[in-house]
């Protein structure tokens, strides 16, 4: 029986059939198929058929995948129009919150602000109201170059008003003035600026999908 499967298996390869193909027809392994037509030589025009299927297949597999996220992005913001038509106003303020502030990427939840007030009450909304845990918040500074001797003292002020470990801190980034600015901006921003960020598809779909339905919009770049 392996002889006849390994006949037909070089017959395939000659016809131009990838070892995939051959392993799907025959039912046996892909090591053995290897094996069975590692010798087998391609023509030209079945190397070139060969490579244009392996390239349409690579490309149905990305739409699918990519049609299946999307679907699942949409149901996340169905669920946040639902939630927006039974939650209270301390939900609805952290959602308008977001779409003044926040960023627009469909799979995190970013949002920088220098005001200390502004970031902590985004990290309580995201605690209370999708049960977002101190390991998944990610807090990146921005400093100008007066802050520098301060680096430290203004990353644990950011750290301390959300109540993160140092765990939870990224690698700060420090901006240098021109020399046109440099007087003007000194101490402008104490402590600079604050990027929040949790990467979550899940609740920055829902939080889309709350704001399209208080604010009465619909913004299909938000899901695609």
């Amino acid at each position: 029986m392996k002889t006849i499967e390994q006949q037909r298996a070089r017959e395939l390869r000659a016809d131009g059939c990838s070892v995939r193909e051959i392993q799907r027809h025959l039912g046996v392994s892909r090591s053995s198929v290897s094996r069975w037509v590692r010798d087998v030589v391609l023509t030209k025009e079945n190397r070139d058929a060969l490579a244009a299927r392996v390239t349409e297949g690579k490309l149905r597999t990305a739409k699918e995948k990519a049609a299946t996220a999307r679907s699942v992005r949409q149901g996340y913001q169905e669920n946040g129009r639902r939630l927006a038509r039974v939650r209270g106003p301390g939900y609805s303020a952290g959602c308008m919150l977001y779409w003044a502030e926040g960023g627009k990427g469909r799979n995190v939840v970013e949002i920088s602000n220098s005001d200390p007030a502004l970031i902590a009450f985004f990290a309580s909304f995201l605690r209370r109201y999708f049960a977002v845990e101190n390991e998944a918040m990610r807090v990146h500074c921005n400093l100008f170059a007066d802050h520098v001797g301060r680096q430290r003292e203004i990353e644990q002020f950011w750290l301390s008003t959300l109540g993160l470990p140092r765990s939870s801190l990224r690698k700060s980034t420090i901006n240098t003035y021109s020399k046109y600015s440099a007087k003007k901006r000194t101490n402008k921003l104490p402590y600079g600026t604050c990027k929040f960020v949790v990467c979550n598809t899940r609740i920055v779909q829902t939080i889309f999908g709350s704001i399209q339905e208080y604010a009465g919009v619909d913004r299909p770049e938000w899901l695609d």
